[in-house]
């Protein structure tokens, strides 16, 4: 393949927090830690597991046992060799209580691992964890930068030294990251020099871009995708993608607080919601109502959940049996003194998502509950709301993992210090989660996941709306794009640039 002597410009609404991959959380920090740090293993475009580190694996009868055959010759972009010394401190420092990584339950259920020799892990399990495979995804560390450091406070966080095909080289705060190929990365040359990651938070902005050339990929709103690139210019110099986007958006309340701590108000909440009339405005019909957290046509998705039906006048009968009645004649719903009125918060940049919020808040006003939005830059969005649990309800959505495992989102134990931050507790759910974790079968798992996907939809600890579809341009001088299972992307160190067509040279 040829090697171009050019960048590929995209851009994030959000900067990225933390580039250890134990802590990166949100969506801007995983997109560019992945490009440095490499797993024991990934998902290929078929969504099928392979090796990464690990040349192959072998997995015991009993299901208890994994022994990974690292790939030799890797090397940190320091020189150092890699070697099974950073995989066991990687598992160390996931597992260590003073490091609060919220990916730590899903090696929660290993009883040891032990390096055999520099290239040989072997993993112990004290008992069957289906997810178990798949979590070795997880960026491994150096060991030999970082075993003296406190991971909380470490300047590592933004000079990361990893095995991947990139390494960061500008991180100027505010404005953009800057990586370079690693020409001695093992699975070869990357076939693009530079990588630029362009901090835009406003989305217009980021189309205004697109249409003078400034960015190489840029994700586009309904609108934008089906009336604002049908031009001349677009059609010249971008490609444009739709495909199914492993993700849904939702409507999460602070199940502390007394507002929607019943689980019959939610319920009312989510049937004065118009959510087809979200998708329908909001999407432009490019995507479906979300009835849970999992994917429509994937195993774990049980078809017979029917979304929340829209019934405001069924929605103000469940609200008053819970004691909820304008007394005072003000419009507003208000039980013992207290009005209905809450804060609903979302981030900024995502012009979908604060369409959705006033549609919400319309809705809930024709059955007397005010509805306040805020909209929150994407950092202090994390830091000051969703980390110290000071909201009422969020509209956000999740980026899936492959394998459908939801622990860290709804079980009890990861309420402080994993995903769970809107404080969901509920035994048969916690024990559902745990019985999914331990089954391998998919058959077997999928029966659990099903039952998980019925009771999620009658607790509504989300007020789940839709799952949207991924709507992408792509500048048409790169060549090797294709769209996989796993989405755009997949690929994305073969692509190249023709050197007559390269656009940043250096």
């Amino acid at each position: 393949m040829t090697f171009a002597s050019d960048a590929f410009v995209t851009s994030s609404i959000a900067e990225p927090s933390n580039l250890l991959p134990l802590f990166a959380s949100d969506s801007a920090s995983a997109e560019i830690s992945r490009l440095i740090f490499n797993g024991l293993v990934k998902y290929d475009k078929n969504l099928k597991l392979t090796g990464d580190l690990a040349e192959r694996w072998e997995i015991s009868a009993d299901s208890l046992k994994i022994i990974f055959y690292l790939k030799q010759n890797v090397r940190w972009q320091d020189g150092k060799p890699f070697t099974a010394e950073d995989v066991l401190f990687t598992f160390q420092k996931m597992t260590d209580p003073s490091v609060p990584t919220p990916y730590g339950a899903d090696f929660e259920k290993v009883d040891s691992v032990k390096a055999l020799d520099a290239s040989t892990v072997e993993v112990i399990y004290k008992e069957p964890f289906s997810p178990g495979l798949a979590s070795w995804g997880m960026g491994i560390l150096p060991k030999h930068l970082l075993e003296k450091e406190n991971l909380l406070s470490t300047s590592f966080a933004r000079h990361p030294v990893g095995t991947g095909p990139y390494r960061l080289t500008v991180w100027k705060a505010g404005e953009r990251l800057e990586l370079e190929a690693n020409v001695d990365y093992f699975e070869g040359r990357p076939g693009l020099d530079r990588y630029v990651y362009r901090i835009i938070p406003d989305s217009s902005t980021s189309f205004l871009e697109l249409q003078t050339e400034g960015l190489d990929l840029s994700g586009l709103s309904a609108l934008q995708f089906s009336r604002q690139t049908d031009s001349v210019f677009f059609k010249k110099h971008y490609h444009k993608f739709r495909y199914p986007s492993p993700s849904y958006a939702y409507v999460g309340y602070n199940l502390t607080s007394p507002l929607f701590s019943d689980r019959q108000v939610r319920k009312a909440l989510g049937m004065a919601i118009q959510k087809n009339e979200i998708v329908s405005a909001t999407l432009l019909g490019f995507g479906r109502v979300a009835t849970g957290p999992f994917l429509p046509g994937s195993w774990a998705y049980e078809d017979s959940v029917p979304p929340s039906p829209y019934d405001p006048e069924k929605s103000k009968e469940l609200l008053a049996q819970a004691g909820w009645r304008d007394s005072d004649g003000d419009g507003i719903l208000d039980k013992e003194g207290r009005a209905f009125s809450f804060t609903l918060l979302t981030n900024q940049g995502n012009t979908e998502r604060q369409m959705a919020c006033e549609i919400i808040q319309k809705n809930l006003k024709d059955i007397g509950i005010e509805v306040k939005i805020q909209v929150v830059e994407w950092g202090t969005f994390l830091k000051e709301f969703i980390d110290k649990k000071r909201f009422d309800a969020v509209l956000l959505a999740w980026q899936l993992p492959r394998d459908p495992d939801v622990y860290d989102i709804f079980h009890s134990t990861r309420i402080d210090g994993g995903f769970n931050f809107i404080s969901y507790k509920n035994s048969e759910v916690d024990r559902l989660l745990e019985d999914g974790r331990r089954v391998f079968p998919e058959a077997e798992r999928a029966v659990i996941y099903h039952k998980l996907h019925r009771i999620l939809s009658e607790e509504e600890p989300y007020t789940f709306l839709y799952v949207p579809e991924a709507l992408v341009a792509v500048h048409q001088r790169f060549q090797g794009v294709e769209i996989a299972p796993s989405g755009l992307g997949h690929n994305f160190i073969r692509w190249s640039v023709d050197p007559d067509k390269e656009r940043w040279k250096v």
